[in-house]
């Protein structure tokens, strides 16, 4: 059969992913505070667009002034001023389906069904309140903490006074993290101001001696050897005691006491002195300011045994379009451009405050019904966890699992036991012995602490006693998987927790 072109009509469906489409999506996925900066950005760019209640969003930070920026070339500049002394969518369709008809913020969830109430308290509003306050407010008065950079860089004017290696003095203390170590490697830091890493190195001996002792190592070990080097301890044996860290971990005195060349009074006299060294030197300086977690969703146990699921309004930005402005610029529109442009941020506006709406509904939509999947968990504890997946609440609530995944992404609810990221609940299955009905990761996780928690120094479990154990529960599960939950968890082998114990009792006589 000879090949030939050929003109063919052929109907199909797609979904074309619209860059208002894309941007909803995106928007499931973000957490409270990356959504308040983007409808920020929206604000400032949108003028049909205003904020409901100005006092109940932050204003929109743009940051302090950033690290010193210098390249070689910068620090070239440097070295001429230092040798002259010189000192110089909308929504698409395809997300429309799911929600038809809903307008719910409080879902009431029986243990034993799936009704809701009708709605209680507001929709997408924010607490009201505000501070009258002068043209600065209370804020300005505050003074921050000292910050371990501010503390280093006032001691680096005094002790350096050549310009450029005070420029790689900087470097090296931008490159210093919040608990006090050097996160930069030294080469990489040469390599980028076009020096040989032998000058770096000589700057960084000095700001290891800054205060406090031990800041700017490059790992534990020098941390410690700087500090009983101020303290002139730093002999022979107490270097092997540092260098072999790992043993001092095991409290294999043992091998420490072999390799130290001491006797049993000395290693416990060194290794006392070590545990009074502190491994974190910065972390009495005040770091960047921790954020706290806020929580999307709040569970309440009603006094009927059934569980309210509600919204944070305070996690919901509220956004109106003002339509009178609207009118008036449309009306004041002289050409097509401008006509163009009027459409465009209506389009945007319209997109934005449906999106916002859709994003609401599907978070207490997906919450509702982890909710209703793990009532044991809520109801009596962690030990009652049910396995769960993402498909089974895709299934249950009419969505795609991509979404449902997107939802639980940086999301949180707090209840009476805690406050807890959604992705939490979700958790694989351990098969149960018999006929019996699964249980949960996380559950087994936690029975599998207990138990280490519990043990006698006498009677410390090996990984093969907890399988038995568990299987005695009523739990199917492998050596390799207990062994796995247990690092997980951070709890070291049973060789290293029996050592530890007979330790501490020795200790306590």
């Amino acid at each position: 059969m000879a090949m030939m072109p050929r003109m063919e009509l052929r109907q199909g469906q797609s979904l074309v992913m619209t860059p208002q489409l894309l941007q909803a999506i995106k928007l499931l996925q973000l957490s409270h505070l990356e959504l308040q900066n983007f409808v920020e950005g929206e604000l400032e760019r949108n003028p049909l667009l205003e904020r409901d209640d100005a006092a109940d969003v932050p204003p929109h930070a743009n940051g302090g002034d950033g690290p010193l920026a210098a390249d070689a070339d910068s620090f070239a500049r440097a070295e001429s001023l230092n040798s002259q002394d010189g000192m110089e969518t909308r929504l698409g369709t395809a997300l429309d389906n799911v929600f038809q008809g809903e307008q719910p913020t409080v879902a009431r969830l029986d243990t034993h069904g799936a009704d809701s109430l009708p709605v209680i308290g507001g929709a997408y509003g924010g607490s009201g309140g505000s501070f009258e306050e002068g043209p600065e407010g209370f804020e300005s008065s505050l003074t921050a903490e000292a910050s371990l950079h501010d503390h280093l860089g006032a001691q680096l004017d005094l002790a350096i006074t050549d310009l450029a290696e005070r420029i790689i003095g900087q470097h090296l203390i931008d490159a210093v993290d919040d608990s006090g170590y050097l996160g930069e490697p030294v080469g990489e830091i040469a390599e980028r101001l076009g020096i040989t890493s032998a000058r770096v190195e000589r700057v960084l001996a000095v700001i290891q001696g800054f205060d406090p002792s031990g800041v700017a190592a490059r790992d534990v070990c020098e941390c410690l050897s700087i500090q009983l080097r101020d303290r002139n301890r730093f002999d022979p044996a107490m270097q092997a005691l540092v260098s072999n860290l790992h043993l001092v971990a095991k409290r294999d005195f043992a091998a420490l006491k072999r390799i130290c060349g001491v006797d049993d009074e000395d290693i416990a006299d060194m290794v006392a002195e070590i545990r009074r060294l502190d491994p974190k030197p910065g972390r009495a300086f005040g770091g960047s300011t921790a954020e706290t977690v806020v929580p999307d969703v709040f569970i309440r146990a009603a006094p009927d045994g059934s569980w309210l699921v509600d919204l944070n309004p305070d996690t919901l930005p509220r956004v109106l379009i003002n339509q009178t402005y609207h009118a008036r610029v449309s009306r004041a529109a002289r050409n097509d451009v401008e006509k163009a442009f009027i459409a465009e941020c209506l389009q945007t506006a319209n997109w934005l405050t449906r999106s916002l709406e859709q994003r609401a509904r599907t978070i207490l939509k997906v919450a509702s019904e982890i909710v209703r999947q793990q009532d044991g968990f809520f109801a009596h504890g962690v030990e009652h966890l049910r396995p769960l997946n993402l498909k089974t609440v895709a299934d249950a609530i009419g969505m795609h699992e991509s979404t449902v995944s997107r939802v639980t992404s940086n999301k949180y609810l707090t209840c009476s036991r805690g406050v807890f990221e959604m992705k939490y609940f979700f958790s694989a299955a351990i098969a149960a012995t018999g006929y019996g009905e699964a249980h949960s990761a996380e559950a087994v996780r936690f029975r599998i602490k207990q138990m280490i928690d519990d043990e006698k120094p006498a009677e410390v479990l090996s990984d093969d006693a907890i399988v038995s154990k568990l299987k005695d529960g009523g739990i199917d599960i492998a050596r390799r998987t207990v062994a796995k939950y247990r690092e997980s968890l951070r709890i070291p082998s049973s060789m290293e927790r029996r050592r530890e114990k007979v330790a501490m009792a020795a200790g306590g006589r």
